[in-house]
């Protein structure tokens, strides 16, 4: 089910497909030479800097076994596709979408790294075929929505606990009401709002087209609403 263009204009600014690329100890990368250097144990511009060139091995392999991928199962030419690679990032640039890869460092536990990979700018025309979908399936457990003006929270929250249950939407929020996680009776995904995007994170990763028509349910749910902070969220 593609999406309606003036949903995107209106209120979405960019749709994002998010995926895990998992991570592991920093000590494990191939550039990681025992004996010579050391784990980092905390966040700073040095250890950030010293990971980009420890991770170069690990990530400018595997953005070039994309761009070989992507050129050949959808039969780009040299000028469609470009492939930039800045350890520990990496950007596939296509005529019809956007490929991020990127890595980092834990914030939880400097000492490993973690992986996310992001594609967006899809063309209409790519969701649904297939190759396109053959070549990304799979990859993606999130579909992100920023929203073209946000939305308030508070609004989200007291929207959801007024409807009482009716339209099978549940809601859960920390004290200070940063973000919510919305729930919805019969789909398996959590519903992820800070105000300024909301995400749709699944149970099990999928390829573009299937996070999009499972999104559809949820969409229903949020028309059942007359109530403005939920009836234009995802309109």
């Amino acid at each position: 089910m593609p999406l309606d263009d003036a949903d995107l204009t209106t209120y979405v600014s960019r749709v994002r497909m998010v995926g895990d690329l998992g991570g592991g100890p920093v000590k494990r990368l191939p550039g990681f030479k025992k004996g010579r250097h050391s784990v980092p144990d905390s966040l700073s511009p040095a250890t950030r800097a010293f990971f980009g060139r420890r991770c170069e091995e690990h990530v400018g392999p595997e953005a070039e076994e994309w761009f070989q991928r992507a050129r050949a199962e959808l039969s780009y030419k040299r000028k469609e596709l470009t492939l930039e690679v800045t350890s520990p990032h990496a950007v596939l640039t296509a005529k019809d979408f956007i490929f991020e890869i990127a890595y980092a460092l834990s914030p939880d536990d400097p000492a490993h790294f973690e992986g996310r990979q992001t594609l967006y700018d899809v063309q209409p025309g790519c969701l649904g075929g297939e190759a396109f979908e053959q070549l990304f399936a799979g990859q993606f457990s999130e579909i992100v929505f920023d929203l073209t003006k946000g939305v308030s929270v508070e609004a989200v929250i007291d929207a959801v606990e007024e409807l009482d249950g009716a339209t099978g939407l549940q809601v859960d929020y920390p004290s200070d009401c940063s973000n919510c996680v919305l729930t919805v009776e019969g789909v398996e995904a959590d519903v992820h709002c800070d105000g300024g995007s909301l995400s749709m994170r699944f149970v099990r990763a999928g390829g573009p087209s299937e996070l999009i028509e499972a999104f559809a349910a949820l969409r229903h749910a949020f028309r059942l609403s007359k109530k403005t902070a939920l009836a234009g969220l995802l309109e």
